[in-house]
C-alpha cells in the first residue's frame, strides 16, 4: 500500500462516515424535475474570477492517480471561488489539504462540467465553483474542528445550530464522502457579464447566511436564497420559503446539471454528485494543488 493510500485509510477510520457538505458516498436520489424558463441565449464569456494567486511552487506529499485534471485546463471560462483555500468558510481559516485555490477532478467529472458550462453560457450564465475534489484530510479537519470550542463563524454559517448539529443533520461530512472520490462539486451560477466581487476581510462583521441577498456577504453569483455553506433548512433545494427569482435560480442550476448526469443533494442547493462516479467507494487524500496532478 502506498503512503498516500495508507494516509487515506487512517483518515477514513478516524473520521465520521456522514453526509452533507461532504455528501453521501452514493449519489442521492434525484428530486422530481421542475419546469423553469430559460433565459435568452447569450454569447458573453465570463471574465476571470478574482481569487488568491496560486502559490508558484508547492511541495506535495502524494499524487492523484492517472486521469485527474485541473478544471481550468479543461474549461478556463468556469469561474473559481475555492472557499476552503482561504478564510471565508465555516472554519474561518484555510482547510487542511488546500494548497492552491484550484479545482482538481477526474477528467470525467471535469468534462461533464464543461458541457454544463456550454449550456449555461448559451443562457447568459457561467458556473462558479466553490469546492471540487476534497482530500480526506480536509474531512478529518472538519471533525477535529467540531470537537473544539471555536465558534467564530457561527453568526454567518450556522446561526441557529450547534456544531454537532452540522454533522447530525448532514450538512458537514468527514473523510468518506463523494468529494474525496472526485465525483462531487459545490457550485453556483453567475449572471454574465459577472460583476466584480470584493475580497473577504478576515475579522469583518459577519451577517447570517440566511439574510436577504443585499445584507449578507456580497457574492457576485445570482441570488440562491442563502449564501454558500449556509447550514440551515433554508438551504434545502426545494424549501417552500424560497420563492421568486431565488427559486428559479436554484431550479435553473438543477436543470443544467441534471442534463449532464449530475444529481442534486436535496439538503444543499449548491451540492451535486455525478450519477456515475468514476471512483465509486474510493476516497483520496492527495492535496489540492496542480503539483499533485499526474
Amino acid at each position: 500500500m502506498s503512503r498516500s493510500a495508507l494516509r487515506a485509510a487512517v483518515f477514513l477510520m478516524a473520521a465520521l462516515t456522514v453526509v452533507g457538505c461532504g455528501s453521501p458516498s452514493a449519489p442521492p436520489t434525484p428530486s422530481p424535475p421542475a419546469e423553469t424558463t430559460a433565459s435568452p441565449p447569450a454569447t458573453t464569456t465570463p471574465a476571470p474570477e478574482p481569487t488568491d494567486e496560486p502559490t508558484p511552487t508547492v511541495s506535495v506529499d502524494s499524487h492523484a492517480p492517472p486521469g485527474w485534471v485541473d478544471l481550468s485546463a479543461v474549461d478556463p471560462t468556469i469561474l473559481l471561488d475555492i472557499r476552503y483555500h482561504g478564510s471565508h468558510n465555516f472554519l474561518g481559516r484555510p482547510v487542511a489539504g488546500y494548497l492552491e485555490p484550484v479545482c482538481v477532478l477526474p477528467e470525467a467529472t471535469a468534462q461533464a462540467l464543461h458541457r454544463v458550462q456550454l449550456a449555461a453560457l448559451a443562457e447568459g450564465y457561467s458556473l462558479k465553483m466553490y469546492d471540487c475534489y476534497r482530500p480526506a484530510r480536509a474531512g478529518a479537519d472538519f471533525v477535529a474542528w467540531r470537537d473544539t470550542p471555536d465558534e467564530a463563524t457561527k453568526a454567518e454559517f450556522y446561526p441557529t445550530l450547534s456544531k454537532a448539529d452540522l454533522f447530525r443533520l448532514g450538512f458537514v461530512g468527514g473523510a468518506a464522502t463523494s468529494h474525496s472520490s472526485g465525483s462531487a462539486v459545490d457550485l453556483t451560477l453567475v449572471k454574465l457579464p459577472g460583476a466584480p466581487q470584493r475580497a473577504y476581510v478576515p475579522g469583518e462583521p459577519l451577517v447570517a447566511c440566511t439574510a436577504p441577498a443585499g445584507q449578507r456577504f456580497p457574492d457576485n453569483s445570482v441570488d440562491m436564497g442563502t449564501g454558500y455553506d449556509c447550514f440551515d433548512s433554508l438551504s434545502h433545494t426545494l424549501d417552500a420559503r424560497v420563492t421568486g427569482a431565488a427559486r428559479e435560480n436554484r431550479l435553473r442550476l438543477r436543470r443544467l446539471m441534471e442534463a449532464e448526469g449530475f444529481v442534486n443533494y436535496w439538503a444543499e442547493w449548491w451540492h451535486y454528485d455525478l450519477a456515475n462516479p468514476p471512483y465509486p467507494g474510493q476516497y483520496f487524500d492527495f492535496p489540492v494543488a496542480r503539483a499533485a496532478l499526474p
